[in-house]
């Protein structure tokens, strides 16, 4: 029996799926050739990191639907996952870092307060005792 997930919970998860979809269905969007060239020659240069480009929203929505359902190891993979990004977008632009870190520190106040650890402490399947006689 699943106690009641807390709202928090419920609409961080969401952005996580939500995101994680805009930004899979950004990269079926025709392009304009000069940037398809330029698609092409990152892909050619750095393949590790385009591969990562569709990794991450697959990442935001596996986490965010087993975070809805009380997986702990959703909600920490959800945690290094998003706290990756946000170091890795203030090594981009310095001046970046409020916006991300902001978010992130948000994310983690959700997701870790007492409801919604007990709510991924106790959401775990219990298994079925066999019948005493």
């Amino acid at each position: 029996c699943m106690n009641k997930r807390p709202p928090s919970v419920t609409v961080i998860s969401w952005i996580f799926i939500a995101f994680g979809c805009l930004m899979l269905l950004s990269s079926l969007i025709p392009r304009l050739p000069e940037a398809e060239a330029q698609v092409a020659e990152f892909r050619a240069q750095h393949p590790f990191q385009f591969a990562l480009m569709y990794l991450g929203p697959v990442l935001a929505i596996i986490c965010g639907i087993f975070t809805l359902r009380g997986c702990n190891w959703a909600r920490w993979l959800l945690v290094a996952w998003f706290g990756y990004n946000a170091f890795v977008n203030v090594l981009h632009s310095p001046l970046k870092l409020f916006v991300p870190a902001l978010l992130f520190i948000i994310a983690i106040y959700f997701l870790f307060r007492p409801e919604a650890s007990a709510y991924f402490r106790k959401s775990k399947v219990e298994t079925p005792k066999p019948p005493s006689n």
